[in-house]
């Protein structure tokens, strides 16, 4: 990583440096591993005993963790220091990257007909088709397919092995990791005397801006309209988005997470990793799900649900799904008990 001084760190955080600030900076990492040339913060109070025997040479914290710190070479005294570690990671980042020129790599396919921005790049073996549209400043790593009529905004990137269906729409500003499939078909069969009936899906996958998806995530088009991502919502890997389903802004969903066809998921909502969520349901906004939980009506109010059946040794877990089995026959003797004694 290049260098940085905790002067620096003020600096790009807007934060308020108690110390030294000559402390060299060329590495962010956790409290209980730091060194002395290592930045790191604190976030939550359960933390402090590490900040009391932490080698960091900075360290990000918040007003009312000021005192705490002070017995630190130099700190950084901001209003949200996981935000303001946030940020300076995507600075990091970004010194890291390799630059890049546009233009197309002599060894991809793109259809005439297509359209790439001249401050775009597609790179090598991409495939690139009939009526696509490359936005500016857009990078379409190695492998990658758009088909006919996909579209990609201004400044996304997209990593190799992405795979983005006819007529598709992906907004500006997007981060696709390895993997992804956007458009592929919904899964939609029609029962014919024993056998199946594919049902043609028609419809496309309209993605807006600043969403982030992750590796080998697949976002199914819609049967007859589209699925549909909102502005800021962040795919974690290994997701898998039905056909037809409408995602609000802002919502996050963690990896491994499965959203049946034409669910609806509200704005600013969160869903744990493992997650499931039925089809045809409502989420309103601002709901959490946990891990693992699987929802099966829908949810009108914010709130935390979970539904996480507690795991055991096997022969107890065993009896006891045995006896949740018999619930609704011990319930109907309860009720005939209380009927006599009242």
């Amino acid at each position: 990583m290049p260098a940085l001084t905790s002067t620096d760190v003020s600096r790009l955080t807007g934060g308020q440096l108690v110390g030294d600030g000559t402390v060299v900076i060329d590495r962010m990492g956790s409290l209980d591993r730091a060194t002395p040339s290592t930045l790191s913060f604190l976030a939550q109070p359960r933390y402090l005993a590490q900040l009391a025997t932490t080698a960091a040479g900075c360290v990000l914290v918040a007003p009312r963790h000021a005192e705490a710190a002070s017995r630190l070479r130099s700190s950084v005294v901001c209003d949200d220091p996981y935000l303001a570690f946030a940020r300076l990671t995507q600075w990091w980042a970004a010194q890291e990257v390799e630059p890049w020129r546009p233009g197309v790599h002599p060894t991809a396919v793109v259809d005439p007909a297509a359209r790439i921005d001249s401050q775009a790049f597609v790179g090598p073996l991409a495939v690139v088709g009939a009526q696509a549209h490359v936005g500016a400043g857009a990078f379409i790593d190695s492998h990658c397919v758009l088909e006919p009529q996909a579209r990609i905004g201004a400044g996304t990137r997209i990593a190799a092995r992405v795979h983005v269906g006819r007529r598709c729409i992906v907004g500006d500003r997007c981060i696709l990791h390895p993997g992804v499939v956007i458009g592929a078909d919904g899964f939609g069969f029609a029962p014919d005397g024993g056998r199946w009936e594919k049902i043609a899906q028609l419809g496309a996958v309209r993605i807006g801006d600043d969403v982030e998806i992750g590796a080998n995530t697949c976002i199914d088009r819609g049967a007859l309209e589209d699925t549909v991502i909102g502005d800021g919502v962040k795919l974690d890997n290994l997701v898998q988005i039905g056909h037809n389903v409408q995602v609000g802004a802002h919502t996050a969903m963690a990896g491994c997470v499965g959203v049946a066809g034409s669910a609806r998921i509200g704005a600013h909502c969160s869903i744990g990793g493992g997650a499931i969520v039925l089809g045809h349901l409502e989420l309103a906004d601002h709901v959490q799900i946990s891990a693992a939980t699987v929802v099966t009506r829908s949810i009108l109010k914010p709130g935390l649900y979970s539904g996480v059946f507690p795991f055991d040794d096997n022969v107890q877990w065993e009896k006891n799904a045995a006896t949740l089995r018999q619930l609704h026959r011990l319930r109907e003797r309860l009720r005939a008990l209380e009927s006599r004694l009242t």
